[in-house]
């Protein structure tokens, strides 16, 4: 996923993906904790994924108050 991609995407659409990232991101934390992850780069890449979603979501957010302000 790609930031380009997410800039693509509406703001639901975005909290959509954020909400099933951050359900990912806890299934991994917990796979890990037992020792069933095989694939530990995905922590890494999760959370990466995650922090995208939440700056362009800013992005967004700050440009629609900006344009709300005029």
């Amino acid at each position: 996923m790609n930031a380009s991609e997410l800039r693509a995407k509406s703001i639901d659409e975005l909290g959509e993906d954020l909400e099933s990232l951050v359900k990912e991101q806890f299934t991994n934390r917990m796979q890990h904790s037992t020792g069933q992850l095989q694939q530990t780069h995905l922590l890494k890449e999760v959370a990466k994924d995650i922090a995208r979603v939440k700056t362009v979501l800013g992005e967004k957010s700050r440009a629609m108050s900006i344009e709300d302000a005029k």
